[in-house]
């Protein structure tokens, strides 16, 4: 199985989250994904968000992430 990583900065979240919680943040957005039927994993990495993710389910990986203002 392929994986990608997808990187999002911290600066570039929308208002709404509370950016002093990243691993907090990291849990939401994983669970979002996996309810999307993605086995995702998500995590802080000091400046940004590192999503792991199988590459076949990029598109609906990136479906989800739009829904929810972060792509």
């Amino acid at each position: 199985m392929t994986t990608t990583t997808i990187r999002i900065d911290y600066s570039a979240f929308p208002e709404g989250f509370d950016l002093s919680r990243p691993d907090a943040i990291a849990e939401v957005i994983e669970q979002a994904l996996r309810e999307s039927g993605i086995p995702a994993e998500a995590s802080d990495v000091l400046s940004h968000l590192k999503i792991e993710l199988p590459t076949a389910q990029l598109g609906a990986a990136s479906r989800t992430l739009a829904e929810m203002r972060l792509i």
